[in-house]
Formats: C-alpha cells, sequence, structure tokens
C-alpha cells in the first residue's frame, strides 16, 4: 500500500472548484443581462461582486501555495490554473462593464449567443476540474470547450460584419465592437483554462 510520510494537501481541487462555481454564476448573470431586447445594467454590479470574490479566492490559494510542502500537482501548474480561472471571470466583468458604461441599451444580434457560449463554456470548465482530479475525461472537456470557442468566433465575427452594416452611428459602432470584442474574448479565456489542464494532465499523464 501506498504510503505518504507527509500528506498531500488536496484542498486546492475544491479551490478550483469554488472558482468554477463563481465562474457560472457570474456567467449567468452576464447571459441574462443580455437576454432581452434591452440590457439589463444593474448586473454589472452583481458581476463585478463575483469578480471580487474571485479574486480573494485566487489571492487565497497563492500564500497557502507557498506554505505547503506537498502538492497534489506542480505548484507552477496550480498557480497558472488559478489565474487562468480568474480570468475567465475578469473577461466577463469586463464586458458587462463596458456594456454599463457606454449605455448599451439595445441589445445587438450576436451579443446575447456569444453569452450563451460563454456560460455553456463555463459549466465546462466545471466538468473539465472535476476529471482533472480523477485523472480521467479531460480531453472531452477541452475538446467541447474548443468547439464553443470556434463557434464563438463565428458568431463574432458575423455579429460585427452585421454591426457595420447596420449600424449607422459611428460611434455606437465603436461601442457595440468593443463590447462584442470582450465578449469573445471571455470565451478566449475559457480555452486557456481547457489549455493549462490538458498541460498538466500530458505532464502527469
Amino acid at each position: 500500500m501506498a504510503f505518504r510520510l507527509i500528506p498531500r494537501e488536496e484542498k486546492f481541487y475544491a479551490d478550483f472548484q469554488a472558482l468554477a462555481d463563481e465562474l457560472q454564476r457570474g456567467a449567468t448573470q452576464l447571459e441574462e443581462m443580455l437576454a432581452g431586447d434591452e440590457a439589463v445594467w444593474s448586473k454589472a454590479e452583481e458581476i463585478r461582486e463575483i469578480e471580487h470574490k474571485c479574486d480573494f479566492l485566487t489571492h487565497d490559494i497563492i500564500p497557502r501555495l507557498n506554505r505547503t510542502f506537498v502538492t497534489p500537482i506542480d505548484r507552477e501548474d496550480i498557480h497558472a490554473l488559478a489565474r487562468s480561472l480568474d480570468d475567465v471571470m475578469d473577461a466577463i466583468d469586463a464586458a458587462a462593464s463596458v456594456i454599463r458604461l457606454y449605455k448599451l441599451s439595445t441589445v445587438r444580434p450576436g451579443a446575447r449567443e456569444l453569452a450563451k457560449g460563454i456560460s455553456a463554456s463555463t459549466v465546462v470548465i466545471h466538468h473539465a476540474l472535476s476529471a482533472l482530479e480523477h485523472a480521467k475525461g479531460v480531453a472531452a472537456h477541452a475538446v467541447e470547450i474548443n468547439r464553443l470557442e470556434n463557434e464563438a468566433d463565428r458568431v463574432h465575427q458575423q455579429a460585427v460584419v452585421r454591426l457595420f452594416d447596420e449600424e449607422p452611428n459611428p460611434i455606437t459602432v465603436i461601442k457595440w465592437k468593443e463590447a462584442l470584442d470582450f465578449l469573445e474574448q471571455a470565451t478566449d479565456r475559457c480555452e486557456d483554462v481547457a489549455n493549462v489542464i490538458e498541460s498538466i494532465i500530458v505532464k502527469h499523464g
């Protein structure tokens, strides 16, 4: 029977799941913000609170990592994964913030679909983290996150084309282009998480 004189600190997996829970909450709020014909600006405040909680969770992981003698995966991987998860929430917050800041009211085509893609990606991230803990089934989740990111690229491109074709006000074009870019970048950050998880599996596989 395997025996460790110094036990491994396994709480990091719970920390990752806690971060993933907050990502899902934030993505759901973003999806609700853009679900109707008019953007719900008040959702940006709720998303900002969730972003602060993610910062707190991430900042709690780093000093504990420095105090832990034996970790379940390499220290640099724990650090990279925590940071990549926090980056997703930062991107969600950035998208919501710019929509409120620019007072974008009427929801443009593509924005709602991008928000749904972000939300779907955070659900898969949660599954991927569980698979990482059990070292089983990670690849399928990574493939799905990549598929969602590719779909977001397509939706973003089409939304930008429609924006330029349909919106006569150049200031509105600039504002919505930035908002759409931020939404698409959130799916990029989800893909970054999948890449970190995959690299961990390759290293320890």
